[in-house]
């Protein structure tokens, strides 16, 4: 059974790769899904080759994410998850962008990555071209920066609080202040087998 199964994935990882063709980068079986790299210039027509192959026809498109890698170069990745609901396969495809390249839409593909590509564009900064309406989803229109990213500070910039005196909601910056804590991380077994071993050295040089 398991024999068949590997020899069954092997084929469709090779179907794969010959449907793309040369805009396989890279290629990996991981968690049993199966995940190209591809070019992030070419992203629109591979997937446009995905969604109109006879032999699989990846129809849905589940959700669009994106990593931040803050250290690498290319600073994002961007994973697409695919799936055939004829044959019931599931692709991964992911990109590498740099901060500030453009990712072309596939709205006009798959309709769901509409809100999808919001949200990254709200949570991370990437830039999606072509979009019909690339808006905050997420966030307020006017807030500052991409949670997200690793850079974003985890308390924020500024917050919200409705003032009663101007009748309405204002923004203001975050003020967290606090006294300095002293953790102690050892632990009390630690602690007292040290004391433990101190005073028997203590009292044999005594003796």
């Amino acid at each position: 059974m398991e024999n068949s199964l590997n020899e069954e994935t092997s084929n469709f990882c090779s179907i794969i790769k010959n449907i793309i063709g040369k805009d396989v980068v890279d290629s990996k079986i991981d968690f049993k899904q199966f995940q190209v790299i591809v070019p992030a210039k070419r992203i629109y027509d591979v997937l446009t080759i995905l969604h109109g192959n006879s032999s699989f026809c990846f129809d849905q498109l589940i959700d669009v994410t994106a990593i931040d890698y803050p250290d690498l170069s290319p600073r994002f990745e961007i994973v697409y998850l695919l799936l055939s609901t004829s044959t019931n396969k599931r692709l991964i495809v992911k990109i590498k962008v740099d901060e500030g390249e453009l990712v072309r839409s596939c709205e006009s593909i798959y309709k769901s990555a509409n809100w999808s590509e919001r949200e990254i564009w709200d949570m991370f900064g990437i830039f999606f071209s072509g979009h019909p309406d690339l808006r905050r989803l997420l966030t307020d229109y006017g807030f500052e920066g991409h949670p997200l990213r690793k850079d974003f500070p985890l308390t924020g910039r500024v917050q919200v609080k409705y003032d009663v005196d101007q009748n309405r909601v204002v923004y203001e910056p975050v003020k967290l202040i606090q006294e300095y804590r002293d953790f102690d991380f050892l632990s009390p077994w630690e602690t007292s087998f040290g004391e433990n071993e101190n005073n028997k050295d203590s009292e044999s040089d005594q003796n």
